[in-house]
């Protein structure tokens, strides 16, 4: 099957976005609705395995719904933080639970068939001290995001990112591993300068390609808030490193994880490695993976029912063998074409999840629930995943061509945080659009209902000194703002100034148009 790449999405960010679909918004609302469970609460996230060892691990989910939040609100609502500001930090403190990271005190032993090598290992209860890419990476690149976005260093103060062990009928108490963005930063590189660049392992001696496209990414986000070139540094030396396997082996697919001590390239070539390693790898290495994805897709994306597109997981991978009914191949497949900027393969692989994967939706949200039968009596795909259901096709979604990539370059710089932008939020409501337009000194935003009608609340930060303002609803003058007068005939509608910020609130109905400016 031969599909045309799109060009490559790069250049500056659309200033006036189009509204989010109610797809769109489905599935951001789902990814705020898990993030708002209670601590511990995986309702909706657990697979078949409980020992979060696979890839459809905890993790995984929260890192990669925490990815698609963040590149919603960059690329799609870059005047709303407050709308994505509360989520993302119940995502990384859901992250540092010892429910997703307890599985390292047994991985830690190895005396696997991939790392028999080493022996049998003392088991570790740090999941950060070393190796383990596959856990540290994501809380590094996390709390860097969170910095990065919202211009907000709180996981920079000593003891941030701690992670705590509190058992409470064995050992001698609780056991904390003190880490902020910085330690934990540093910690990660130096693994990577004393591995020459090759990578951290995940297991003990399996250095894989995709888990260490991650603290790349954290490198690069450190460099934009804290100045430096280290990722330049690190990926230099990784393509040094990785010369003397190939980051792409002569069949165009990814080699995907080297053993450490026998520094021996393992790991058959499969859907989920080919489209996770080119998705990530595309921030920083365009040329390479632009030039692998299209013989990638050719490989494994085949022809489905009503034109439709799907991956077929028995074609290239042994989760389902081993017991663990999963759909990351087709996930990955989704992400990785969005990333392209490939929408004819994109919308192909979202019709098929539409119509065979079990959409469904839930307080607002759209997702793809868990269902354990991989094929129907057919041959087509039916199984699903939590990791993909929950956090892949979401992502894939809502990512624009280039999204990652663009974040990498550096979405904003700091004249964005002087910009006004609805910084709180208070009610039960979606936001289809969220700009602020420069030449017309307007900020606009478009808020939805979810449900039944209720109140709203906006804060809104930087319109001192900016003259005098009018509120538009839906086109028409409802208020005027003129210094610290504030005018309004609607008795439905408060607004008032709050010390710094200006606070909007009125009951919302239905989908309704909001301009300040």
């Amino acid at each position: 099957m031969q599909i045309a790449q799109n060009e490559r999405a790069t250049g500056p960010l659309q200033s006036e976005p189009a509204l989010l679909t109610d797809d769109q918004r489905g599935s951001l609302r789902h990814i705020f609705n898990l993030a708002e469970q209670l601590p511990d609460d995986w309702s909706r996230m657990l697979g078949r395995t409980t020992m979060q060892e696979d890839f459809g691990a905890l993790r995984f989910q929260l890192a990669y719904m925490a990815y698609a939040a963040a590149l919603t609100h960059i690329h799609r609502l870059p005047a709303a933080p407050g709308l994505f500001r509360k989520p993302l930090e119940l995502l990384i403190e859901k992250i540092k639970s010892p429910d997703v990271w307890t599985y390292w005190h047994y991985v830690s032993t190895g005396n696997a068939p991939m790392n028999a090598s080493l022996g049998e290992l003392p088991p570790e209860w740090n999941p950060v001290k070393k190796d383990n890419i596959m856990y540290s990476a994501y809380l590094q690149s996390m709390a860097l995001l969170y910095h990065y976005l919202f211009d907000d260093d709180r996981y920079a103060r000593d003891g941030a990112l701690t992670l705590t062990l509190r058992p409470l009928f064995w050992g001698k108490g609780p056991s904390h591993f003190v880490y902020d963005e910085n330690s934990l930063n540093e910690h990660i590189y130096w693994e990577m300068v004393e591995n020459g660049y090759l990578g951290v392992a995940c297991e003990p001696n399996c250095i894989f390609q995709i888990c260490n496209q991650v603290p790349i990414l954290g490198f690069r986000l450190h460099d934009l808030i804290y100045g430096g070139d280290r990722a330049r540094e690190v990926t230099d030396g990784y393509r040094q490193a990785w010369s003397e396997f190939g980051i792409v082996a002569e069949t165009d697919h990814y080699n995907v994880f080297v053993l450490e001590k026998e520094q021996t390239v393992v790991g058959k070539a499969s859907a989920w490695s080919d489209f996770w390693a080119g998705a990530l790898m595309h921030a920083w290495n365009p040329d390479l993976t632009e030039a692998a994805y299209p013989k990638q897709r050719d490989c494994w994306v085949l022809p489905g029912p009503d034109g439709t597109l799907w991956v077929d997981q028995a074609k290239s991978s042994a989760f389902a063998a081993n017991g663990l009914p999963s759909s990351l191949d087709f996930g990955w497949a989704a992400v990785c074409a969005a990333e392209m900027g490939d929408e004819r393969t994109l919308q192909g692989l979202l019709a098929f999840a539409d119509k065979y994967l079990h959409r469904s939706w839930d307080k607002g949200g759209l997702f793809y629930r868990r269902h354990d039968i991989m094929y129907d009596e057919e041959g087509r795909l039916t199984g699903v995943d939590p990791h993909t259901g929950n956090a892949l096709l979401p992502y894939a979604r809502l990512n624009i061509p280039g999204g990652l990539r663009k974040l990498y370059e550096g979405a904003w710089d700091k004249t964005h945080f002087l910009e006004p932008a609805i910084v709180d939020i208070g009610g039960r409501f979606d936001l289809a659009a969220a700009t602020y337009d420069r030449q017309r000194n307007s900020l606009e935003w478009v808020a939805v209902p979810i449900g039944k009608t209720g109140a709203v609340r906006f804060e809104i930060s930087n319109l001192r000194n900016r003259g005098e303002l009018r509120l538009r609803i839906d086109g028409t003058v409802a208020a005027t703002i003129a210094g610290e007068i504030v005018s309004s005939s609607n008795a439905n509608l408060s607004v008032r100034w709050t010390g710094e910020r200006l606070t909007v609130e009125m009951p919302l109905e239905r989908l309704t148009n909001f301009s300040l400016g």
